[in-house]
């Protein structure tokens, strides 16, 4: 025979736990339905029923944690909050963001969910930019303050995790303060889904657009015969008030109430000599309650039960129920638009009869009526702006920075044009004699040049070097036959001269310099293998131009290594004695703010 408590509103808790030891130690209690949700009381009826032997079936508790702690006796029957914030994760992946705020409810249930959304966004790449608590009795004041505040900052989108008064509540406030127009986005979590079938119009209205995650409930016979009949008895018992459907809580405890008559109907009659009295009187069991022998049985008989119920497939899986698809829905109007699905083994679908992920959803009206995905931050409007300057006292041909010393404010000027797109050569001192020859100062170079200048005189032969037209013509053939075999090598050198396989040719007793504080001393020595022994850094065209006049016999150095803007500076300064010579080496390059799209 089931029993019902109706503790008392003054001490809501306090009453329903003391209604509960009444019952055990009263009745001869099979299985408990229940608590609703509330961490405290979830530990204490989970160790109840632990102590007693007796079924503890919750289809409000959102955690894992008591039926993976060995605690065999408690059931939970819903999805898991882990599981949907993975949901939540690959929406915002899906969306492009890089940050959320998560907004929830300052109490034991939206404090557990925190750990579950960070360490989902985690896994996704996606930072969590600050988290806003609520007080479950916070006025409308309080509420109004703190999304003014939102309002100035970067991050524009906002995962909601609150019970339905306090999450209805605040977006009707959103509204007033304009944090529900056009650039913003908002995801609310299943605490408010699941209720969106009794939000009254006002509130409605001012959730437009908003995003929500809920469990799929899969259309069914079954389902709507249910509806029918509950619709028929509403009105038979209240013909005034309007008519609520159930929502999924309502599904998932009529589901929960249909596996337990089908396991006790598999279980022979229960004979009431299965309970006995626990006679040990410290904390809890000072009162008699009453230890089952019979409820090992019943909570085997769940376990196994396996049934086609209002809300799917009924199965449970290690004391909790087998994971089920969630609907991710638009609100539009005057109802929700299913826009796709989440699943833990196929991610986001348009269809859940996809067999793949298309990590993208059906077209979405995001909040102030706009087709346009927000991007997900925009310029705060609260506090300074503040802009770093790469300011360099070597280099002040692209930015030159003054600061007043009296005010100690920064001014800046841009003397030219930087490209994003930066190479890197060396330059090597080209030495001028007197007579305006180049000097060979290595003996190196002298059989170097001997090869060198006749296969030159060849290729750029004057118009008195060839004698008659068969030597122009065999000169002519000679040149096609050499263009023939530069063609036929360029491919394959091409592929070999990867930047790993580039070795700088440069003998090793010479320095190399580059500029202080660049990246450039890190691709030398990673990149090109050059020995950081060998590397000598400065920060001006000047302290170069010293140190390649020394060279490295005299503590200086014979060639550099820099990026191009900076060697075009150099040679403007002295380019009647450097020149500029070897391959071209892409990286990264820089990273400057595009004023052109920021609306500053």
């Amino acid at each position: 025979m089931p029993h019902v408590t109706s503790p008392s509103a003054s001490n809501y808790i306090c009453s329903k736990l003391c209604a509960v030891l009444e019952l055990l130690e009263k009745e001869e209690v099979h299985g408990i339905i229940g608590p609703p949700g509330y961490s405290t009381e979830e530990t204490f009826f989970t160790e109840l029923g632990q102590r007693v032997h007796v079924p503890i079936i919750s289809f409000t508790a959102r955690t894992s944690a008591l039926s993976s702690a060995g605690n065999h006796y408690f059931i939970r029957t819903r999805p898991n909050d882990a599981v949907q914030a993975q949901a939540l994760a690959v929406m915002c992946r899906g969306f492009e963001w890089s940050e959320v705020v998560v907004l929830y409810e300052d109490t034991e249930f939206g404090n557990q969910f925190l750990s579950h959304i960070n360490k989902a966004l985690e896994e996704v790449e996606i930072g969590l930019a600050y988290m806003v608590a609520f007080p479950s009795s916070a006025e409308d004041s309080y509420l109004l303050k703190q999304l003014n505040k939102l309002s100035t900052k970067q991050t524009r989108v906002f995962v909601v995790h609150m019970n339905p008064p306090l999450g209805f509540r605040l977006f009707t406030l959103a509204e007033n303060a304009g944090v529900l127009r056009e650039g913003f986005a908002w995801i609310v979590t299943d605490s408010i889904s699941n209720f969106m079938n009794s939000v009254d119009s006002i509130t409605r209205d001012s959730m437009q657009g908003v995003l929500g995650v809920r469990p799929h409930v899969p259309s069914s016979n079954e389902l709507k015969s249910f509806q029918q009949r509950w619709k028929r008895s509403m009105i038979l018992e209240n013909t005034t008030s309007p008519i609520t459907e159930l929502n999924v809580h309502g599904l998932w405890a009529y589901d929960v109430v249909t596996a337990l008559a089908i396991a006790i109907e598999n279980i022979k009659p229960v004979n009431p000599l299965l309970f006995g009295v626990n006679k040990r009187r410290d904390g809890i069991e000072k009162r008699k309650l009453r230890i089952s022998t019979f409820g090992p049985k019943l909570l085997s008989e769940l376990s196994s039960t396996k049934f086609r119920g209002l809300t799917g497939d009924f199965q449970l899986v290690d004391g909790e129920l087998k994971p089920s698809a969630f609907e991710i829905f638009n609100v539009v109007g005057t109802g929700e638009k299913i826009v796709g699905y989440w699943t833990s083994d196929r991610g986001i679908k348009r269809e859940l009869s996809e067999s793949r992920s298309t990590e993208q959803l059906k077209s979405i009206m995001w909040p102030g009526d706009s087709v346009i995905r927000p991007k997900g931050w925009a310029i705060p409007t609260a506090g300074n702006l503040r802009v770093g300057i790469p300011s360099t006292h070597g280099y002040r041909e692209f930015v030159n920075v003054t600061i007043d010393p009296t005010t100690y404010e920064c001014n800046w000027i841009f003397n030219r044009h930087l490209l994003g797109c930066l190479g890197l050569l060396h330059i090597l001192e080209r030495r001028v004699t007197s007579n305006g020859t180049d000097s060979l100062n290595s003996k190196k170079e002298r059989p170097r040049m001997i090869y060198w200048s006749p296969l030159a005189v060849l290729a750029f032969p004057e118009r008195n070097m060839v004698s008659n037209k068969w030597s122009f013509f065999i000169l002519l053939v000679w040149l096609f036959m050499a263009f023939i075999l530069m063609q036929s090598y360029t491919a394959n050198l091409s592929a070999i001269l990867t930047v790993d396989q580039l070795k700088f040719a440069f003998s090793d007793n010479y320095y190399i310099g580059c500029q202080e504080g660049s990246f450039i001393k890190q691709f030398l020595t990673e990149q090109l293998h050059i020995s950081a022994l060998r590397l000598r850094t400065y920060s001006s065209p000047e302290e170069f131009h010293n140190a390649m006049s020394l060279g490295s016999k005299n503590e200086g150095i014979d060639a550099i290594f820099d990026e191009v803007p900076y060697m075009k500076v150099f040679l403007n300064k002295y380019d009647s004695q450097y020149k500029m010579v070897g391959p071209t080496y892409k990286t990264g390059g820089f990273g400057f703010v595009s004023f052109s799209f920021l609306n500053l």
